[in-house]
């Protein structure tokens, strides 16, 4: 276990990059280090420890403090060392009578309009201007209190997770410069000259009413008590620390929990996170509470029918129950007649033992995973143009970007940390394009150049990206040198001879997508003409009837440009849950065990055989949209469903019902009683992030790992309850330690060979292919050569979605994520982040409301094809007119009920994208009909789950 019991060391400003080294001597010591490196840094390079107020390493030197001057030979006067840069023979002292004296005159200056609380102040301990008056040797404040100070400003508790108390601040403006060059959101400023200057969220707002997003970025950066967490002030400081990695979405940022005992405090962005570099969002910041959160399950429960009570047992009768059940269905309906659905919240471990089970206790390859409701597309696509099932970069990667194209993303909400970065990048000077039916933030960073929004209508991405390489193409912007060496020729001029063709021009198919031509073009021509083009691209993008056609048009842009291979461009995927690209690497899909090796290949069953001890299916099982199908036909009986909510998530929720209720059997781990366990017959409590041992793969193939922090309160992480139930299932399963399966994984695995428990504490985290070829992982792939050879660039057919608009329905529908909830919101709305968005709405434009007599704010009547759900309106202009927007982090909201059962062509990715609608005004606390069926029902599940309290 790695522990912190202190935090890590700050060097004061951050590293610099140059291949110039230089010497100098501070304090007799001498030092080398990159030009451009300040004093501070070197200095504290070698232990020397300046102080400093202002100066932090996750932030460019300010030099405002003053605390931190030293003398240098051969300069006049004191020079403040975080703003000063090494010289080369440059002599520095950091330590005199002289420096001692003014660092206390400094010190004091500061304390005389700084509340002397302490002893009772929530940062005591924890405070950087407490430790430098210490360090300076300040014993008295001559000042006194008696003439005008800033004693008496109020706090600002509006935040539900940290407060601001003005009293306490120095104004070294770390919190505004963290806002700003960290966050990228600007929200913070300092308000006013001289004695008034304060910090300030904006004229007349408090922080919760401002442009604040909660990061946490400010209280980070803040070395006083001014910005505190309310569970710091609540709970005392914490005592020591664990390294963990959060279990939200695919960027997999690593964090510290902080704790007390077993009790966690908060959570702080881990600044060796090379995911992260130290900086979170909301979620992972302070979004933790549901892990102890009173409707956690925590007793195993099981009953013979769900209209019955649930009955609580032990773990042995749970899991006993479960397996005699599962043979008993077997020995009815035939081997294939169960399966199991792994997760993409819990570990890789976890995920892998779960297909296992279903492949070598069961007999069959029906596993699948919620990856084919959201990815499954890019691992299709990518496969069949580079020849892997994942995404080129590292996150690093984008911040050698000249264009940044997006499609189909909204990074700012779904992936905040990267879309930090992303921000950076643009204020640095890139340009940005966003392929989006909805305004999305990222178009509205503040100080970056103008950015291209293409608003196309949904369902027509193939068509806009074959628009996009026509222009290419036709204005001599392909990079021949690169198609030539590493792009497979026949298939090449095949595309080629395709994209030319006058009806993919921009003015050909622009009243198809929605946008001008020119507009088209004008993107074209500065993505390829751009040194590095990077393309980063979403569920806007899979979850389409053509997703998959469009994840491989993508690729074609990339290669057609030469936009592979170096840091800077590439094909980028943005994995939405924390594990979505683990959960696909460990065997998830009925056609593919572990590491993408297809089930039908006789020789790579025969590995797995051996090491399992079972004898394989070769026939590749069901998918999941099958399994529902399967199971109103009568042929699929039981399931096995490990940290998905299938019920919530899938589309056409009320097909999915019908499947839950056919099923003799239904097995649901989980850490709350969610939409889909309403429909079990066994529940086995999971175990949540802080309760496991395990990894995460995020969607950059960066493999992180997750450390127990607390002792899991059903008593048994999640990868023991499948091993406990493939063991009662009569197939042995023996492990003490989730470290020894991953050493399975690596010797069956040929992109994991490299990957240990071992190596992940050496090196921190670990970019898969790890092998023999690239010891320490890949952190940008195909710079040389693709797995398949070379390249193929594929012909990509537009072909529209038979989900049309129409008189009946003359809306088109697209769902999305907002910041503050994740997924499902299973684990978000049970915290206080629904203080920001406490129910989906459905935003519809201005000229759309107003002919439907729409008011803000009035409940509406959503009706599709396939079903229909009341939502409360919101005004909006990110659409254009004819296209309307909600999210699905509610249950109730029933956003699934009216998506259809429409799908891409390979892979079965929902297409939860295109929903075509009619939308009318309803009365005040009107309901669907499915809207009161799921209130009755759920009422009626609570009941029966107290019953068995």
């Amino acid at each position: 276990m790695v522990e912190h019991f202190y935090p890590e060391k700050d060097l004061g400003t951050p590293a610099v990059e140059s291949a110039t080294l230089v010497s100098l001597n501070i304090d007799g010591v001498e030092v080398t280090v990159p030009e451009g490196t300040s004093v501070m840094r070197a200095a504290a390079l070698v232990d020397i420890n300046i102080p400093k107020l202002c100066a932090t390493d996750s932030l460019e030197s300010f030099g405002s403090c003053r605390l931190c001057t030293v003398e240098i030979e051969g300069r006049r006067g004191f020079h403040a060392s975080c703003t000063t840069p090494v010289a080369e023979g440059m002599v520095v002292r950091s330590q005199s009578q002289a420096l001692a004296r003014l660092r206390r005159n400094i010190m004091e200056l500061y304390i005389s309009d700084h509340p002397l609380d302490c002893l009772t102040c929530p940062a005591n301990g924890d405070c950087e201007l407490q430790d430098m008056a210490g360090a300076v040797g300040l014993r008295e404040v001559r000042y006194g209190f008696a003439g005008e100070n800033h004693l008496a400003l109020g706090k600002d508790e509006s935040n539900p997770y940290f407060t601001f108390d003005a009293s306490k601040c120095i104004l070294c403006s770390r919190c505004v410069r963290a806002c700003g060059e960290v966050q990228g959101t600007f929200a913070l400023t300092i308000q006013g000259r001289g004695f008034d200057s304060q910090v300030s969220t904006g004229k007349g707002t408090d922080f919760l009413g401002s442009d604040c997003v909660s990061c946490g970025a400010c209280v980070q950066a803040c070395p006083t008590a001014t910005l505190t967490e309310k569970s710091v002030i609540a709970k005392g400081q914490p005592e020591h620390s664990v390294i963990t990695t959060c279990a939200y979405c695919g960027v997999g940022c690593s964090f510290k929990a902080e704790m007390q005992g077993d009790q966690l405090v908060r959570m702080t962005p881990w600044k060796g996170g090379q995911a992260n570099h130290g900086h979170s969002c909301v979620k992972g910041r302070f979004a933790f509470g549901y892990a102890t959160h009173k409707d956690r399950l925590t007793t195993p429960m099981i009953r013979d029918h769900i209209d019955q009570p649930w009955r609580e047992v032990n773990w042995d009768e749970a899991i006993g129950f479960a397996a005699r059940r599962l043979k008993e269905v077997q020995a009815r309906h035939g081997r294939h007649s169960v399966g199991g659905i792994t997760s993409s919240r819990c570990t890789n471990e976890e995920t892998y033992l779960v297909q296992k089970l279903v492949r070598a206790a069961l007999g069959n390859n029906n596993t699948d995973t919620c990856a084919r409701v959201c990815h499954s597309p890019t691992g299709y696509g990518l496969k069949m143009t580079l020849g892997e099932s994942a995404g080129t970069q590292d996150f690093d990667s984008v911040l050698k970007a000249d264009c940044i194209l997006v499609i189909g993303a909204n990074p700012t909400d779904a992936h905040p940390v990267f879309g930090s970065l992303l921000r950076k990048r643009l204020r640095q000077g890139a340009r940005l394009i966003v392929a989006d039916p909805r305004h999305i933030d990222l178009l509205d960073s503040p100080h970056t150049g103008a950015a291209i929004h293409l608003p196309i209508r949904p369902g027509t991405n193939v068509a806009l990206v074959n628009a996009l390489a026509h222009v290419i193409v036709t204005e001599g912007l392909e990079d021949h040198d690169f198609i030539a060496e590493r792009c497979a020729q026949t298939e090449y001029q095949a595309w080629r001879d395709f994209i030319l063709e006058p009806r993919h021009a921009p003015e050909a198919v622009a009243d198809i997508i929605g946008v001008p031509a020119r507009r088209i073009r004008e993107a074209a021509l500065l993505y390829g003409g751009a040194g590095n083009g990077a393309i980063y691209y979403g569920l806007g993008v899979t979850e389409h009837s053509q997703g998959s056609t469009t994840v491989m048009g993508i690729a074609n842009l990339a290669l057609a440009t030469g936009n592979i291979g170096r840091p800077g461009v590439g094909v980028n995927p943005l994995r939405g849950q924390n594990n979505v690209q683990g959960s696909c690497d460990m065997g998830s899909f009925p056609h593919e065990l572990p590491g993408y090796q297809p089930v039908t290949d006789a020789a790579v069953r025969g590995r797995f055989e051996a090491a399992w001890g079972a004898t394989l299916d070769p026939e590749p099982g069901l998918r999941i949209p099958r399994m529902f199908d399967a199971a109103i036909e009568g042929s699929f009986k039981a399931m096995y469903v490990q940290g998905e909510d299938i019920a919530q998530s899938d589309p056409n929720t009320q097909h999915v019902e019908a499947a839950l209720r056919s099923l003799e059997l239904l097995i649901v781990q989980d850490i709350f009683l969610n939409e889909t366990a309403k429909f079990a017959h066994v529940i086995l409590p999971g175990a949540s992030f802080l309760e496991k041992n395990g990894t995460f793969t995020n969607a950059e193939r960066r493999i992180n790992r997750v450390r127990k922090v607390m002792t899991p309160l059903a008593g048994k992480e999640d990868w023991e309850v499948t091993m406990d139930l493939a063991n009662a299932l009569g197939y042995p399963m023996h492990y003490d330690h989730p470290s020894e399966i991953m050493d399975e994984i690596a010797a069956l695995t040929p992109s994991f060979t490299g990957v240990s428990y071992d190596k992940l504490e050496r090196l921190g985290s670990i970019q898969w292919p790890c092998n023999a070829e690239h010891p320490e992982g890949m952190p940008v792939m195909h710079e040389e050569q693709f797995p398949i050879g070379r390249a193929r660039m594929v012909v990509t057919e537009f072909m529209p979605t038979t989900e049309k608009v129409s008189e009946r329905y003359p809306l088109l529908l697209t769902t999305g994520r907002i910041l503050s909830h994740y997924n499902v919101g299973a684990q978000t709305r049970r915290t206080d982040n629904n203080v920001w968005h406490d129910e989906d709405v459905l935003e519809i434009h201005p000229h759309d409301a107003a002919a439907r007599g729409i008011e803000d704010g009035q409940p509406v009547s959503i009706d599709s094809r396939t079903g229909r759900t009341v939502l409360r309106a919101q005004h909006s202009t990110r659409m254009q007119p004819g296209v309307v927007y909600t999210t699905f982090h509610f249950p109730h909201s029933g956003a699934n009920v009216i998506t259809t059962d429409n799908s891409d062509w390979a892979t079965n990715c929902p297409e939860y994208k295109v929903t075509a609608v009619q939308v009318t005004a309803e009365a005040p606390q009107a309901l669907s009909d499915w809207q009161q069926r799921f209130y009755d029902f759920t009422r009626e599940q609570l009941a029966f789950a107290r019953h068995g309290d």
